[in-house]
């Protein structure tokens, strides 16, 4: 069973215990956490959390209400900042604050931030002994507070499953070609192909430094593909030069040599400069530390359009030489040199040296690291990828 069809039986039992004359709100709140957790909805999450009287979201909380309360605005706004970044340190949003719930949990009487099952049992307590207070709860805050949580989980309950629901097709035919991509990728070099997966998690999180961050994985997913697919040299090609910061260049230069197809090719080409002119735009952005412009819908497009393009390229593939899957020497590393190339841990570490002194490895630089003679020079040069 798949997190999301595992996700969408929880939210029907949750649906079923609001919806039941005698269900259990604390199971229907509970149902609707795990549900929740599974599709990675932290908002919702934490929603439920807070229903079910956890300390580190309450206590905050129990602040706020203390605060707002307070009549002097000069002594009460500089309290309020500082649990307003208190908040959102703790990744609480306005679902979990707004006015219907801080208005139904700041009577005490009511069960304010207790768990709700708590108060689910404070309430029978009170109707089967028919009575209004037992000098603490009343009977009328509580069953206000109960009807407010059922409500309200129902309705997120609602809104994921429907959310799940909409998204299981387009998901399901994505979730086809990412791992197709995922894999021929990992055969091809398993650091690229690592990348974009972690590029691919890194969108679904709330922090726009990982959005911005998902969206530089991709440029420099395109031009380690570039490095491997076609190497920069000196030549130029139709009029395009192919040094190393020319990657979409040299990818077009693959294009040229691998498809066949005018109309295939042109298509290709028009992918790949489009993708490459988007990603320099917002690597600018991202590199200005303007991450506030580097949306989520940005990065989850730059990534849709990334395993796109891929897949475009890696279908042409058959007819790229053996050699040039080799292990870039850019990326190995120096447990990697010293296995391949039978050399000393010191020697290794000249390598490593040398990597990041020069920012790149060619044979010329190789040949001036102690320890590296002809013979270990022409093991590297059939091993990896220069």
């Amino acid at each position: 069973m798949t997190p999301q069809s595992e996700a969408v039986r929880l939210l029907e039992e949750s649906l079923s215990e609001n919806e039941a004359t005698k269900g259990s709100l604390l199971a229907a709140v509970q149902k609707l956490s795990r549900a929740a957790a599974l599709v990675e909805n932290e908002g919702i999450k934490k929603w439920c959390s807070i229903q079910l009287g956890d300390r580190k979201y309450t206590s905050t909380l129990a602040e706020v209400l203390t605060v707002l309360q307070i009549e002097d605005k000069d002594e009460r706004e500089p309290k309020l900042e500082v649990l307003r970044d208190k908040l959102k340190s703790l990744g609480l949003g306005d679902m979990h604050h707004e006015n219907e719930e801080l208005n139904i949990k700041v009577h005490e009487e009511g069960g304010g931030y207790a768990s709700i099952g708590f108060i689910e049992e404070r309430y029978a307590d009170l109707v089967r002994l028919k009575k209004g207070n037992d000098g603490t709860y009343y009977k009328n805050h509580l069953n206000r507070h109960i009807n407010y949580v059922r409500r309200r989980s129902h309705e997120l309950a609602s809104e994921l499953l429907n959310q799940i629901r909409f998204a299981g097709t387009s998901s399901n035919c994505f979730d086809i070609l990412r791992v197709a991509v995922d894999d021929k990728l990992l055969d091809l070099d398993p650091a690229l192909g690592e990348q974009l997966m972690l590029a691919f998690k890194g969108v679904s999180s709330n922090s726009d430094e990982e959005w911005s961050q998902a969206m530089a994985t991709c440029r420099r997913l395109l031009e380690g593909l570039a490095d491997i697919l076609y190497p920069p040299n000196a030549d130029a090609s139709a009029g395009r030069q192919l040094t190393q910061a020319q990657y979409v260049n040299r990818l077009w230069a693959f294009m040229d040599k691998s498809i066949e197809s005018d109309a295939n090719r042109a298509l290709a080409k028009s992918h790949v400069d489009f993708l490459g002119a988007w990603m320099e735009k917002v690597n600018k952005i991202a590199n200005k530390g303007v991450h506030a412009e580097v949306g989520q819908l940005e990065a989850v497009k730059a990534i849709f359009h990334t395993y796109i393009l891929v897949a475009d390229i890696l279908d042409y593939l058959k007819d790229i030489p053996k050699e040039n899957a080799k292990l870039d020497i850019n990326v190995a590393t120096m447990d990697e040199f010293e296995a391949l190339l039978d050399i000393k841990r010191a020697t290794a570490k000249e390598i490593i040296k040398a990597r990041v002194a020069n920012g790149r490895l060619d044979a010329t630089i190789l040949k001036k690291i102690p320890g590296i003679g002809e013979k270990t020079l022409d093991k590297a040069i059939s091993v990896f990828s220069l």
